[in-house]
């Protein structure tokens, strides 16, 4: 997109994906499909590891959980699989895949967006307006955060179990730590990007939506339906672990925990919960986490 304030569209029947920048990371050709620039490296092709492991009799999966979108929704102008720009953090692989929790079957050519905040709490977008950051509000304590914070969440944190604010405009041009990809065959798409940090009522989470019976074209993606807007999470640990690392040890914000947030409804993968690998006496090496997304493609869940 382009202009100071991209507005935010509602209408997702004319939604488009516009491929930005001489630096996009993709090539749409004239029939619609798309080619990534380059393999991430050293990394295997997660299409042939789907082929090889998939079996006839996989477990279908019931509806993943559907949650707000938040405030800090852009429609997507990003289209490309490593949103890390030059943030620093933790590098994180996110491994997902898209099936019709009533067939089993992979959902090819979707639109999965994802987007989240930065190792301090900053969305792109909204960096004046994020309650992130490492410099401690007048009100927040000092030091690396608890691990196991006490009482209700703080204030200003979102109440009931699909809260979490209404949109905002974008206050500026910034949009690291954003992306669409389309699923391939398999139904299956990779992100690279990094471990998300936390800001003040909300546990650690990525944003996701799903957009499916659209079309491809030589200007991105256009039509359909939004089928899914959720979040995905992380387990205590992870974060925990994470937190020993700069730049999130640096923070000074009042933490959420998994079990205190009001957007996880606790369900584990169902509720958006991902799995998690990675070396647990240096988590700095890097994350894998994946999650298999049972969605209703007839279904529209904006949660706008």
């Amino acid at each position: 997109m382009t202009g100071n304030q991209p507005k935010h569209k509602k209408d997702l029947t004319r939604r488009k994906v516009v491929v930005a920048g001489a630096g996009a990371a993709v090539a749409v050709g004239a029939g619609g499909t798309l080619a990534a620039s380059g393999a991430f490296a050293g990394e295997t092709s997660t299409s042939a590891a789907a082929s090889s492991s998939s079996t006839a009799s996989e477990a279908c999966y019931k509806l993943t959980s559907e949650t707000t979108e938040g405030p800090y929704y852009i429609d997507a102008d990003k289209l490309r699989q490593d949103i890390t720009e030059d943030k620093e953090g933790i590098p994180l692989t996110l491994r997902l895949k898209v099936i019709d929790s009533e067939t089993c079957k992979p959902i090819a050519d979707a639109a999965v967006d994802i987007w989240h905040c930065d190792a301090l709490g900053i969305y792109s977008g909204y960096e004046s307006s994020s309650t992130g950051g490492g410099t401690a509000p007048t009100d927040a304590p000092s030091g690396t955060p608890s691990g196991t914070p006490t009482g209700e969440p703080p204030s200003g944190a979102p109440t009931g179990g699909t809260g979490g604010g209404v949109h905002q405009e974008p206050t500026d041009d910034e949009r690291y730590l954003r992306g669409t990809w389309k699923t391939d065959k398999h139904g299956q798409v990779t992100f690279r990007t990094i471990f998300p940090g936390w800001y003040r009522g909300r546990c650690v989470h990525i944003h996701t939506k799903v957009h499916v019976n659209g079309e491809w074209t030589d200007a991105g993606y256009e039509g359909g339906n939004t089928c899914h807007t959720g979040q995905f999470f992380f387990d205590e640990e992870s974060v925990l672990a994470s937190a020993e690392v700069e730049p999130y040890s640096t923070s000074t914000t009042e933490r959420t925990t998994l079990t205190q947030d009001t957007i996880y409804d606790q369900s584990g993968t169902t509720g958006g919960l991902l799995k998690l690998k990675y070396n647990k006496k240096n988590i700095a090496k890097g994350v894998i986490g994946s999650l298999t997304m049972g969605v209703d493609p007839d279904a529209t869940n904006d949660n706008n």
